[in-house]
């Protein structure tokens, strides 16, 4: 309900209303008396309709510019002040917030969100009008004269630092909201890509149960048995229909993953998820794991998506297979036109004769707390991936765990640099 409540256009704004208003009273006032007021509303006021954009700033900018105003006059009157006086004080506030969300609604914010030099250009030429206005009327008000050439340049200066500085502070908070979106996007983006591979693993065994259905149809119908090549003809059709199914599924798994949302990564950042995410599993099925990297070579790579399903099956598996408490450490390195992943790993590792067995589909050595085995296609899965890169996966037991060794070509997985 409080959710619903916060998302309603009322409510946005009597946030951001009472909000600035309440962070207007903190404030600098560079000259003598309180003729001119810095205040941290101002900053907020913009920050927010950035962050939490209004369906209407003009309503926005005069609903906050009569709040700010009434509780200025208020507070003043509680605590004696007179009323006239309050009014000249501050009913020019109201010209600051209002010709900044006039501003803002012709010129339309959104459009610049994504710029931030055009966005603190123009927060500077509307602070500059909207502050002039504001201390020119008080001036007026109170002494009969405007701004002198002093004044105004404090002004230009100090819109000059809020302007820019507010835009600094909203490009942080986006950037952080762009990075979590993108982070959430790629791990889907790997889900989907590992079931598309077993997608495209199944429709092969498809292929071949058509083809061996259709063929027993052909030798039973050569050899007059009708009932049953008419039974052989129908499971072939049945299933020719369930690989065409497929085939449109991985049509659609395929488009989605090869789009280019997110072109480009750093190794760097891959190997930060892969932490994370492994440090979380291991919270979760109860095991004191410290997952830890080592990066010698760091560069963009445009098979972000493939990568990340190898790198994150390795590390599971090696964190699957710490007892009680252990250390996984993954490491990548450059060597020559090669680029080496490691995932070493301090668990219970794997008997020496099936070392040759490990990356058949099948081979496992989990099981449930019934007793089953688990379904043994993740490191298959990670093979054809790696293969499909041009690259080789090998195995090195160790006294105390098992040391997971990839090798792909520096040219499979390095994105070229446009000039």
């Amino acid at each position: 309900m409080w959710r619903h409540v916060y998302q309603s256009e009322a409510a946005r704004i009597a946030f951001i209303a009472i909000l600035t208003a309440l962070t207007g009273e903190l404030k600098v006032m560079p000259f003598d008396g309180e003729m001119f007021r810095f205040a941290l509303g101002g900053i907020l006021f913009f920050l927010l309709i950035l962050i939490y954009p209004p369906v209407s700033i003009l309503r926005t900018g005069f609903v906050t510019a009569v709040t700010v105003v009434v509780f200025r006059v208020t507070k003043e009157m509680w605590l004696g002040a007179e009323l006239l006086e309050s009014l000249q004080m501050h009913v020019p506030v109201f010209l600051f917030y209002f010709i900044v969300a006039v501003g803002w609604h012709f010129v339309g914010l959104e459009k610049y969100k994504s710029l931030p030099l055009r966005l603190g250009a123009l927060a500077f030429l509307f602070e500059v009008v909207s502050n002039t206005s504001e201390h020119a009327l008080r001036n007026w008000w109170q002494h009969g004269s405007l701004l002198n050439g002093k004044e105004w340049g404090i002004l230009v200066g100090v819109a000059l630092l809020r302007s820019f500085f507010t835009v600094g502070l909203y490009s942080s908070v986006a950037l952080s909201k762009e990075k979590h979106r993108v982070e959430e996007m790629l791990g889907v983006g790997y889900e989907l890509y590992a079931e598309a591979l077993y997608l495209q693993k199944s429709m092969n065994h498809i292929e071949q149960i058509t083809a061996s259905s259709h063929d027993l149809y052909r030798k039973l119908k050569k050899e007059n048995q009708r009932e049953l090549s008419t039974q052989a003809l129908h499971i072939a059709q049945e299933i020719h229909e369930v690989k065409k199914d497929s085939q449109r599924i991985l049509a659609g798994l395929s488009k989605w993953t090869t789009r280019q949302q997110v072109e480009a990564f750093y190794l760097s950042d891959l190997l930060d998820m892969v932490v994370t995410a492994n440090e979380k599993y291991s919270d979760m099925i109860g095991k004191e794991c410290m997952v830890e990297k080592t990066i010698d070579a760091d560069f963009q790579t445009g098979q972000h998506v493939p990568l990340l399903a190898v790198l994150n099956n390795l590390t599971a598996n090696a964190v699957e297979a710490i007892e009680e408490k252990g250390h996984v450490h993954i490491t990548v390195e450059r060597d020559g036109a090669w680029v080496r992943f490691s995932v070493c790993d301090t668990g219970k590792g794997i008997p020496f004769e099936h070392e040759d067995v490990i990356f058949e589909p099948g081979y496992t050595t989990k099981f449930t707390d019934q007793g089953t085995a688990a379904t043994g296609i993740g490191l298959s899965h990670v093979c054809i991936i790696i293969d499909a890169m041009q690259g080789t996966i090998a195995v090195e037991r160790l006294d105390k765990g098992l040391n997971v060794l990839v090798e792909i070509p520096m040219e499979s997985i390095m994105k070229e640099i446009e000039a």
